[in-house]
């Protein structure tokens, strides 16, 4: 009996560990779980960026409800977070193009002259950091009441960029249709 209980004890004490443990992407810890705007966000998932064999950054996804797929990501209500830790030192011209690359190829022309004047406040925001060292933290926080805050080393980094339209832009970089890395989609969106 007393091993039994034992054993069931340390059985359960296990299992809280595994469920508390944060992921490891690279040697990035993600946090499972963490507060914005007074919610609680759950780690959607987490993976590395790379371009041709360099890796980029680690990059972690915080949604209100795990297990979402890349178009629940998108679509759900925010708060979301976004938290990316460079593994490698950028321009910051380099880091600020390859987003607005990526909302170009996940948009028609149409919906790119909407997106125009937000999508350049946030290149705009992102170009005055002038160089972005290996281990500088991003977060892009997807605020409730619509706006969007960059920031970076715990810095707000520009204005909050309004609107939903370009919180669903932004979070298509990496979970549209022409994903930046589509092995990071997996790793961020596992229902993918």
């Amino acid at each position: 009996m007393h091993f039994a209980r034992t054993l069931l004890l340390t059985g359960l004490a296990t299992l809280c560990l595994t469920s508390a443990q944060a992921a490891d992407v690279d040697g990035t810890a993600f946090e499972d779980e963490i507060r914005l705007a007074g919610q609680s966000l759950q780690l959607n998932g987490a993976g590395l960026r790379t371009r041709l064999f360099f890796k980029v950054y680690a990059m972690g996804l915080y949604l209100t409800t795990r297990g979402m797929d890349p178009n629940e990501a998108i679509t759900t209500s925010p708060p979301k977070r976004i938290r990316i830790v460079t593994r490698r030192d950028l321009e910051a011209a380099q880091f600020a193009d390859a987003l607005v690359d990526g909302i170009r190829k996940n948009h028609d022309a149409a919906t790119l002259q909407v997106l125009e004047g937000r999508v350049q406040a946030m290149r705009t925001a992102l170009l005055a950091l002038g160089r972005v060292t290996e281990g500088t933290e991003v977060l892009i926080d997807f605020l409730p009441e619509g706006g969007t805050q960059l920031q970076v080393s715990g810095r707000a980094q520009g204005a909050p960029i309004e609107g939903a339209d370009f919180q669903a832009a932004l979070l298509r970089v990496w979970l549209g249709q022409e994903p930046a890395d589509s092995t990071l989609k997996s790793h961020l969106a596992p229902g993918h």
